[in-house]
């Protein structure tokens, strides 16, 4: 049973596929383990067994009946909180939708239906997505899959750590302001972040400025460009994905040649004030791989503008717009975190949410002034390893025994920008910390080149030997 939640995706659908492994024995195994570590990890907030099996038992006589099978006939998965599922509860990680249960999947949680991905539960996210902290009124904290003593990060927590532990081999995740990376990063898995338009997002509320995204969660790039094969592709309910063509991404995610001819611009800080000695060290025996892969590399220099302004002032407005009025109504029941960011909006205006979009265009110009000299930009996920679990969102963040400033714009200053630029990037395990927690490294590419990015990290993966790395759970 361990063997089998240790294998990824790409390697069950084959077995699946040649008949050596039955899709029920599979979804045996990830339930058991699921039950074993939720009380441990505090993952999901749905578990559907019941569900699950039926739809295994289904799978497993299409496989012996000689059916056609999908990308990912028989694979167990998980959907986070704030994802559509039909039939299945689906709360945003509030009190006020705990039993909410949506009549329609999303566009993502039907193509993956749709491939023969299985769905066996729900993961946990603060409320609506909020922070980059795993943690709600509904559910408590989800935990750190290598230490007790660490937050999962977020808002994506669940997925990650599911993953990470080996409890199901991918799961779906979002992304508004590096909520899948980020605790990919701190969880030691691979996270993505497509360009807009790429895996439609059928339930957000502003289509045309959008900057949030609906991403795959996995252990391997191999499985990350399955998912995305499985979920990308034009819908009409998301004007940016309309006359896009997926790549072939599962080719893209081969690890295949080598880098040469290809120019990495790189920053450890990106602006950043603070990144702890580790990071650094870790970053900087990642970039050394990369240059042995052939690459070129060039150090992105010059003063960078202060970037958490921008999509600070978007995002906070957009949830004022959301959230106010179920404050007024509910906000005793909410998040007081939720509560605060919202009312820091009140005193933005029209105006000014329109100048930090005529930023956010300055912003996308710069990002391709970059890449029209490079293929590749590279910097650390996070400042540092995984916080506290009990570190607070608006109280100082300490990075190598220093207080650094607030949590967003000094632990993960490099996801941001790009949720609102809507460039990829991804982020794979590049290495631990002296505290023996995992550390990212941020592969950002050009505007709807996922391909690019896949083979890139490709490369850097299997140039190393972290997925031999477990948590001791």
């Amino acid at each position: 049973m361990s063997d089998l939640t240790r294998l990824p995706a790409s390697e069950l659908r084959e077995k699946i596929a040649a008949r050596q492994l039955s899709p029920v024995e599979l979804m045996t195994a990830v339930l058991a383990r699921a039950e074993k570590l939720q009380p441990v990890l505090n993952c999901f907030i749905t578990l559907i067994p019941e569900q699950a099996m039926a739809a295994a038992r289904q799978a497993e006589d299409d496989v012996m009946q000689g059916k056609p099978l999908g990308l990912l006939h028989g694979i167990p998965y998980a959907a986070k909180d704030l994802v559509n599922t039909a039939g299945v509860r689906t709360t945003f990680g509030s009190l006020l939708h705990e039993n909410n249960v949506p009549k329609e999947d999303a566009v993502a949680t039907a193509r993956m239906k749709q491939a023969g991905a299985i769905l066996f539960g729900k993961t946990t996210t603060p409320e609506y997505g909020h922070k980059a902290l795993t943690d709600a009124p509904l559910f408590g904290r989800t935990r750190n899959a290598w230490s007790a003593e660490r937050t999962s990060a977020g808002s994506s927590g669940g997925a990650a750590v599911a993953v990470a532990a080996g409890i199901g081999p991918i799961g779906v995740a979002t992304d508004g302001g590096g909520s899948t990376r980020i605790p990919a990063a701190a969880n030691g898995v691979v996270g993505i972040k497509q360009s807009n338009g790429v895996i439609p997002h059928s339930q957000v509320a502003d289509l045309f400025g959008n900057y949030t995204y609906v991403t795959p969660m996995t252990r391997t790039v191999m499985d990350t460009a399955l998912m995305l094969q499985a979920m990308a592709g034009p819908h009409p309910s998301d004007p940016w994905s309309i006359g896009t063509m997926p790549q072939d991404y599962v080719a893209a995610a081969l690890p295949e040649g080598d880098l040469k001819g290809k120019r990495i611009l790189h920053s450890l800080t990106l602006g950043n004030r603070f990144v702890s000695k580790d990071v650094a060290a870790v970053y900087e025996a990642a970039l050394v791989k990369l240059r042995d892969a052939g690459a070129e590399l060039v150090e992105l220099t010059g003063d960078l503008p202060d970037m958490e302004p921008i999509w600070r002032v978007i995002n906070h407005t957009t949830w004022r717009a959301r959230f106010a009025d179920m404050i007024l109504r509910d906000g005793n029941r909410m998040t007081p975190s939720l509560v605060r960011q919202v009312a820091m909006a009140e005193e933005w205006s029209g105006a000014d949410y329109q100048r930090a979009m005529f930023q956010r265009a300055d912003l996308f110009r710069m990002v391709q002034k970059w890449l029209d000299g490079a293929d590749y930009l590279v910097t650390p996920t996070l400042s540092r390893t995984a916080l506290p679990i009990d570190q607070d969102l608006f109280e100082p963040i300490v990075v190598d025994g220093i207080e650094v400033g607030e949590l967003r714009r000094n632990w993960f200053p490099y996801t941001m920008p790009f949720n609102i630029t809507g460039h990829p990037a991804i982020t794979v395990n590049c290495g631990f910390g002296s505290d023996g927690l995992p550390i990212g490294l941020q592969i950002l590419g050009r505007f709807r080149d996922e391909a690019s990015i896949l083979r890139a990290a490709a490369i850097y993966e299997a140039s190393t030997r972290w997925l031999e790395r477990w948590p001791d759970l």
